[in-house]
Protein backbone atom coordinates (compact mmCIF):
# COMPACT_ATOMS: atom_id res chain seq x y z
CA UNK A 1 0.00 0.00 0.00
CA UNK A 2 2.96 2.66 0.90
CA UNK A 3 4.46 1.74 -2.81
CA UNK A 4 1.05 2.52 -4.24
CA UNK A 5 0.90 6.09 -2.55
CA UNK A 6 4.42 6.91 -2.88
CA UNK A 7 3.50 5.94 -6.62
CA UNK A 8 0.77 8.25 -6.95
CA UNK A 9 2.49 11.06 -5.52
CA UNK A 10 5.05 10.86 -7.97
CA UNK A 11 2.92 10.96 -10.54
CA UNK A 12 0.65 13.54 -9.20
CA UNK A 13 3.55 15.87 -8.59
CA UNK A 14 5.10 15.08 -12.36
CA UNK A 15 2.14 16.14 -13.68
CA UNK A 16 2.11 18.98 -12.16
CA UNK A 17 5.79 20.19 -13.19
CA UNK A 18 5.17 19.26 -16.82
CA UNK A 19 2.59 21.87 -16.66
CA UNK A 20 5.11 24.61 -16.34
CA UNK A 21 5.89 26.04 -19.23
CA UNK A 22 8.25 29.08 -18.26
CA UNK A 23 10.12 30.69 -16.42
CA UNK A 24 9.74 30.64 -12.37
CA UNK A 25 9.42 33.70 -10.08
CA UNK A 26 7.96 35.77 -7.08
CA UNK A 27 5.20 38.54 -7.41
CA UNK A 28 3.72 40.54 -5.24
CA UNK A 29 1.25 43.65 -5.30
CA UNK A 30 1.97 47.29 -5.36
CA UNK A 31 -0.04 50.13 -4.41
CA UNK A 32 -0.17 53.73 -6.24
CA UNK A 33 1.01 56.28 -7.08
CA UNK A 34 2.15 54.78 -9.99
CA UNK A 35 3.41 57.81 -11.47
CA UNK A 36 6.11 58.75 -12.22
CA UNK A 37 7.42 55.39 -13.76
CA UNK A 38 10.82 54.45 -15.69
CA UNK A 39 9.25 53.84 -18.73
CA UNK A 40 7.86 57.27 -19.99
CA UNK A 41 7.21 59.43 -16.78
CA UNK A 42 4.23 60.86 -16.23
CA UNK A 43 3.02 59.44 -20.44
CA UNK A 44 -0.27 57.17 -20.84
CA UNK A 45 1.25 53.83 -20.83
CA UNK A 46 -1.06 51.95 -18.59
CA UNK A 47 -2.99 49.36 -20.34
CA UNK A 48 -6.78 49.26 -20.26
CA UNK A 49 -7.07 46.51 -18.55
CA UNK A 50 -5.25 47.78 -15.88
CA UNK A 51 -2.80 44.51 -15.86
CA UNK A 52 0.79 46.05 -15.41
CA UNK A 53 3.86 45.46 -13.43
CA UNK A 54 6.91 46.76 -12.12
CA UNK A 55 9.99 44.44 -12.39
CA UNK A 56 13.64 43.86 -11.10
CA UNK A 57 16.99 43.89 -12.25
CA UNK A 58 16.26 40.34 -13.43
CA UNK A 59 14.05 41.51 -16.19
CA UNK A 60 14.51 44.61 -16.54
CA UNK A 61 16.96 45.05 -19.38
CA UNK A 62 18.73 48.23 -18.45
CA UNK A 63 15.04 50.14 -19.98
CA UNK A 64 14.62 47.59 -22.77
CA UNK A 65 11.89 45.79 -20.82
CA UNK A 66 9.29 48.38 -20.92
CA UNK A 67 6.36 47.69 -22.91
CA UNK A 68 7.22 43.90 -22.79
CA UNK A 69 4.73 41.59 -21.98
CA UNK A 70 4.06 38.56 -20.18
CA UNK A 71 1.88 36.13 -19.24
CA UNK A 72 1.60 35.13 -15.46
CA UNK A 73 0.07 32.53 -13.47
CA UNK A 74 -0.38 31.64 -9.65
CA UNK A 75 1.99 28.34 -9.04
CA UNK A 76 1.73 28.69 -5.16
CA UNK A 77 1.59 30.80 -2.12
CA UNK A 78 0.14 31.20 1.45
CA UNK A 79 -2.37 29.16 2.10
CA UNK A 80 -3.99 28.48 -1.00
CA UNK A 81 -3.82 31.80 -2.30
CA UNK A 82 -3.68 31.26 -6.16
CA UNK A 83 -6.30 31.54 -8.15
CA UNK A 84 -7.08 29.32 -11.42
CA UNK A 85 -5.88 30.95 -14.73
CA UNK A 86 -3.87 33.32 -16.42
CA UNK A 87 -2.96 36.90 -16.73
CA UNK A 88 -1.34 38.91 -19.49
CA UNK A 89 0.86 41.90 -18.26
CA UNK A 90 2.66 45.01 -19.31
CA UNK A 91 6.01 46.28 -17.90
CA UNK A 92 5.29 49.99 -17.25
CA UNK A 93 8.61 50.48 -14.49
CA UNK A 94 11.18 49.39 -12.36
CA UNK A 95 11.36 48.26 -8.88
CA UNK A 96 11.46 51.39 -6.84
CA UNK A 97 12.34 49.48 -3.87
CA UNK A 98 15.88 48.10 -3.10
CA UNK A 99 16.08 45.32 -2.60
CA UNK A 100 13.34 44.58 -4.58
CA UNK A 101 10.37 42.54 -2.71
CA UNK A 102 10.18 40.22 -5.88
CA UNK A 103 10.68 39.56 -9.42
CA UNK A 104 7.89 41.24 -10.55
CA UNK A 105 5.43 44.00 -8.38
CA UNK A 106 1.78 43.55 -10.32
CA UNK A 107 -0.70 46.48 -10.32
CA UNK A 108 -3.44 45.73 -7.22
CA UNK A 109 -6.21 44.80 -10.27
CA UNK A 110 -3.71 42.35 -12.00
CA UNK A 111 -2.35 40.95 -8.25
CA UNK A 112 -5.83 40.11 -7.26
CA UNK A 113 -7.13 38.33 -10.38
CA UNK A 114 -4.69 35.40 -9.85
CA UNK A 115 -3.79 35.73 -6.05
CA UNK A 116 -6.79 35.78 -3.26
CA UNK A 117 -4.55 37.22 -0.44
CA UNK A 118 -3.77 40.85 -0.90
CA UNK A 119 0.24 41.83 -0.35
CA UNK A 120 1.25 37.43 0.02
CA UNK A 121 4.33 37.15 -1.98
CA UNK A 122 3.51 34.23 -4.48
CA UNK A 123 5.45 32.09 -6.89
CA UNK A 124 4.81 33.02 -10.38
CA UNK A 125 5.49 30.70 -13.85
CA UNK A 126 5.42 33.72 -16.39
CA UNK A 127 6.31 33.80 -20.36
CA UNK A 128 6.83 36.72 -22.59
CA UNK A 129 4.43 37.34 -25.38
Amino acid sequence: MKSFTALILLVLLCSNALRVSGDIGTATSYNPPYLPTRCGGYSQQFPESGFFAAVSDGLWDNGAACGRRYRVRCISGPRGSCKNGEITVTVVDFCKNTPCPAMMLLSKAAFSAISSIPDANINVEYTEI
